[in-house]
């Protein structure tokens, strides 16, 4: 569970925050506006949220958002318990609310993960160019087994070629129970459960020396779920959540799952629309995403 010395180390690291215990309540402030404050139990924290946005968090995630209290209710705030976040978001959440309170010569000082604007993404068409997305795969015909390899090898995978592969991945599609997941925004907590469940079961694939792992299994259900699944490589994984496990992979799907809430909340863009209306037409969100946290972890961006 997140405890107000991981938020407090969080907080007092952004410019211009101090401290305060008000009404027994610890708060964090810049200047005289608050952004973060714990409840007196610091079970929940209240923080900074654009109020025209903050019905439809709450509706997203209803077991975790909560609004405030009638008397806040005029001001940009939500709350969350803390026991259904990690460290990551509540890291997002606090640097999100700070950024809302400064100018943004000085929000621009801050170089951490957050979630992506725009013009981030705009930034990542400029980078990425006409690159297209996987392609369609089933594993049941080994052609597509084959693809899938050679795919795979593309992106530096480095899987050798043989029949474990074919036999292993064959397998592995005729009892995987993956999701169908067409957008991004429609993901479930369920979904998530069974995709993570389907890359501890896929990146443990016996190859002879070696397992398929962590990469090129969550690139491989990004190539099958290309709209619903947001891959990672060795870098963004421990960067981000400082493991390649099924619990990090899940952590990884959570994360950009809000992420591609908050961007679609924020622009009233169809998900499905974001990446034509950044210069990216032909891709998925969820490789826009993906593109994104690569930039991010290799300090590109």
């Amino acid at each position: 569970m997140v405890g107000a010395e991981d938020i407090r180390r969080v907080a007092l690291a952004l410019p211009r925050t101090t401290e305060h215990l008000i009404h027994d309540r610890i708060k964090f402030r810049v200047g005289k506006i608050v952004y973060v404050a714990l409840s007196r139990d610091e079970k929940a924290m209240g923080f900074g949220f654009p109020k025209e946005e903050r019905a439809a968090l709450v509706a997203a995630e209803p077991g975790k958002f909560f609004l405030p209290r009638t008397s806040d209710m005029r001001y940009h705030w939500v709350e969350v318990w803390l026991d259904r976040i990690d460290a990551l978001e509540m890291r997002e959440l606090v640097v999100e609310a700070w950024r809302m309170c400064v100018p943004k010569s000085v929000a621009a000082q801050y170089k951490g993960w957050t979630a992506p604007t725009l013009d981030d993404l705009r930034r990542v068409a400029g980078v990425f160019g006409d690159s297209k997305d996987a392609p369609a795969l089933d594993l049941s015909r080994h052609d597509h087994r084959e693809a899938a390899l050679t795919w795979l090898n593309s992106w530096a995978c480095r899987i050798p070629r043989g029949p474990l592969f074919g036999e292993g991945v064959a397998t592995w599609w005729k009892r995987s129970r993956l999701p169908e997941v067409p957008r991004l925004v429609e993901v479930s907590d369920a979904d998530i459960v069974a995709i993570a469940e389907a890359f501890g079961k896929l990146s443990a694939l016996d190859l002879g020396r070696r397992t398929l792992g962590p990469t090129a299994a969550a690139k491989l259900l990004y190539a099958l779920r290309p709209h619903g699944i947001v891959p990672w490589d060795k870098e963004i994984a421990m960067q981000l959540h400082g493991a390649r496990d099924p619990a990090a992979f899940a952590a990884h799907q959570h994360l950009t799952r809000r992420w591609a809430r908050a961007l679609v909340q924020g622009t009233c863009v169809a998900e499905e629309d974001l990446p034509a209306y950044v210069g990216r037409d032909g891709v998925s969100l969820a490789k826009l995403l993906d593109e994104y946290t690569f930039l991010k972890a290799t300090a590109a961006l």
